[in-house]
């Protein structure tokens, strides 16, 4: 199977982003899982209107949260630290330098893949070491077998499907006008039995 497909994907993403580099990954919440693992993150904040899924990662990886109010739009930072959820940004050039900007490209976004992500960064090194966390612990291209695995892997990666149908829709997206989303998109999570 090759992988061409995928670094060719990342490569585009990060073009039309303005970002340095761009890991792609199977979900959004997945980027915003490796970047929290990454940087050994103990707490955070979050908006009371976001996806589930962002407050969830906190149970998963046992770090604390705590809520705050926030009118976002577009993207808004894991409070006290320089992960952004991203999910549904789609505006070129709007990388944010020193972050780790996570986008989303399930079946809502714009970029409408049915499932995946990317973690955008400028840093050469977390990029490297992303990629290898989201693919079982080792690069790609090279057997696994012919690696001395040194990290952690979690087997978010991207497939090569994915990527290919991220490459033929990504013309198209660029043309057109994305969706503004609002706050009210998403409910208040600290109403939902699950939070109280």
């Amino acid at each position: 199977m090759s992988f061409e497909s995928i670094q060719k994907f990342e490569n585009k993403i990060a073009n039309f982003y303005g970002s340095p580099y761009a890991v792609a990954v199977d979900c959004c919440t997945h980027a915003i899982e490796l970047c929290l693992r990454n940087q050994k993150v103990k707490h955070y904040t979050v908006p009371k209107r976001t996806y589930i899924s962002i407050p969830f990662l906190s149970y998963k990886l046992g770090i604390t949260f705590d809520w705050r109010d926030e009118d976002w739009t577009d993207y808004y930072y894991l409070g006290g630290t320089n992960i952004i959820d991203a999910a549904v940004l789609w505006k070129k050039n709007s990388y944010i330098s020193g972050t780790f900007m996570c986008v989303s490209f399930q079946y809502r976004k714009h970029l409408s893949l049915g499932r995946g992500g990317v973690i955008l960064t400028d840093n050469q090194k977390d990029a490297v070491t992303l990629k290898k966390m989201s693919y079982d612990g080792r690069l790609p291209n090279i057997p696994w077998r012919e690696q001395s695995i040194d990290i952690v892997g979690y087997h978010y990666y991207m497939t090569p499907e994915i990527a290919t149908l991220g490459l033929q829709k990504l013309p198209e997206a660029i043309k057109k006008t994305p969706k503004q989303w609002t706050i009210t998109d998403w409910p208040d999570l600290t109403k939902m039995e699950i939070f109280k």
